[in-house]
């Protein structure tokens, strides 16, 4: 049972998350929750976290992670959505469908198939026509996902091979070493290992026969990061 005040606090941190894919700063809750000192934000972050409901990124600013939601804050079950084919710019930010009601009732859930991400040099990725793939719940975690094809093969030392499909959990936080689609220069996407080192960001193939590329650290943003893989046989 959550108090008023942290029930408005989840509930503004989750609308804040998708809308724009970060969480917001502690002046911004303390705002919208009309509090006088960022104490009182301590505080309520902290009891949410006990409870479940949040978890926070540590040595990572404003990376909060909304965990579960109250049964009155879940949203909507939309009906699928119906894509028009064209490309997609780089920028995987998508909002979901959510649940198919036959799949949630089969364990699985009906993410959004986004096309070919690069696993060698990036290229843009097509958003294909009404193109779903059912993915069992127990390989997801909370938050938005969405799925990718694999092509290249710069990530087979990872066990990621050419025509795999990569799920996704949406967000801009990852940790060294995640496996992370990175979004460069707002135009290019592909699939690397995130290495941070001072203002630079590394992203590491997993192949022998390609070299790292390192950019300044404003010119790579994180898209999300790898939870799951399929692959047909």
């Amino acid at each position: 049972m959550l108090t008023s005040k942290q029930h408005q606090l989840l509930s503004f941190i989750d609308k804040h998350l998708r809308e724009t894919g970060c969480s917001p700063s502690f002046e911004e809750m303390k705002a919208a929750l009309d509090l006088r000192s960022k104490s009182g934000i301590h505080r309520l972050i902290s009891a949410l976290e006990e409870r479940g409901f949040l978890r926070r990124h540590k040595h990572r600013a404003r990376a909060l992670e909304v965990v579960k939601l109250p049964g009155d804050l879940l949203p909507p079950q939309p009906e699928a959505r119906k894509f028009a084919p064209n490309v997609i710019q780089g920028n995987f930010t998508p909002r979901l469908p959510g649940l198919r009601a036959e799949a949630a009732e089969a364990g699985a859930v009906s993410l959004p198939l986004y096309g070919k991400i690069a696993a060698g040099l990036p290229i843009e990725a097509l958003r294909d026509n009404e193109e779903t793939i059912e993915v069992p719940l127990s390989m997801l975690g909370g938050g938005e996902h969405f799925a990718l094809t694999v092509e290249g093969d710069s990530m087979i030392e990872a066990g990621i091979l050419d025509g795999d499909v990569v799920i996704i959990r949406r967000g801009e936080v990852a940790e060294n070493g995640q496996i992370i689609v990175a979004l460069v220069d707002e135009t290019e996407v592909t699939l690397k290992r995130l290495r941070r080192k001072g203002q630079s960001i590394a992203l590491e193939p997993a192949n022998i026969r390609y070299e790292p590329r390192i950019f300044p650290a404003e010119r790579v943003r994180v898209q999300g990061r790898l939870v799951a893989l399929l692959r047909q046989y």
